[in-house]
């Protein structure tokens, strides 16, 4: 624990709200506990005993609101995954989300640019935009456009190759990524479209332009959980409300970032548990 940090995330989190709230954007609260998360294969939800599981997102929840009519939310507050604790790891985290309507993921860039300006982040000259396809031939020598896919060597190359060689790049929007990592994101053009921000060689956060077709976004999670049952995990629901209220979204753009990895950033701190007070409770 570090005092200094702690109360530097303070002030940050207050900053953060009043950015949000000067440019129209509604705080909400959605559930910490939620009956069917997104079956990412490599993301595991911890199991609630009494029923369901906590969330490792409150991406879902906060979609259906936009499909019941709010333009622009943000949310703060409590996330978890299970099998995660390292020096930028922990099962317990902080994220901040926030999403519009009617806007796509370069949109969401922008505001990020926006945000990091008011946190008087250091960005060494500002943020580079640079896309997967450039970085894999940059640093890892091969097109992942090009032949079959081969998910296991760019999850390697990307641990391996691509992040550490972000890191004397400074602040970098690493963005259109292939079609196997769109996960919840639109494809357009052959790439999903999709940032993640990376700030010395760490991620900090992951931004899409909306999947916004029910139909396809159920084949994704049919494909999905198929995965991981493959991979010996645990299986989840399909969130039918969630894929009933899509449609109704038209489109948009979210992202998710780090609260903790962000206050790292800014402070110095070189672990995630001199930002955090888990061990008043113990942990």
């Amino acid at each position: 624990m570090n005092i200094d940090a702690i109360r530097a995330r303070s002030r940050i989190v207050a900053e953060i709200r009043r950015f949000f709230d000067s440019c129209g954007f509604i705080e909400v609260d959605t559930a910490v506990r939620i009956a069917a998360p997104a079956p990412e294969p490599h993301i595991d939800c911890p199991a609630v005993a009494t029923g369901g599981f906590l969330r490792a997102s409150p991406e879902l929840q906060m979609k259906r609101l936009l499909a019941a009519g709010l333009d622009m939310i943000y949310q703060i507050g409590p996330c978890f995954r299970d099998g995660e604790r390292g020096a930028r790891h922990s099962p317990e985290f902080t994220m901040l989300e926030w999403y519009r309507r009617d806007a796509g993921y370069l949109r969401i860039a922008d505001d990020m640019r926006s945000l990091l300006a008011r946190l008087d982040l250091p960005l060494g000259g500002g943020a580079k935009w640079l896309t997967v396809r450039e970085a894999y031939v940059r640093f890892a020598g091969w097109d992942p456009w090009r032949g079959e896919w081969d998910g296991e060597r760019f999850d390697f190359d990307m641990a391996v190759r691509i992040e550490p060689a972000l890191a004397p790049l400074g602040a970098v929007f690493l963005a259109d990524y292939p079609p196997q990592c769109a996960s919840l994101a639109k494809v357009s053009g052959g790439v999903a479209e999709r940032w993640e921000f990376y700030l010395g060689g760490v991620e900090l956060a992951n931004c899409f332009t909306e999947l916004c077709d029910p139909a396809e976004q159920r084949s994704r999670f049919a494909a999905a959980r198929e995965e991981r049952r493959a991979l010996g995990e645990a299986d989840y629901p399909i969130d039918e409300a969630f894929l009933d209220s899509l449609g109704a979204i038209g489109s948009a753009a979210g992202v998710a970032l780090g609260i903790d990895r962000l206050v790292m950033a800014i402070t110095g701190a070189t672990s995630i548990s001199q930002v955090r007070c888990d061990w008043a409770c113990g942990d």
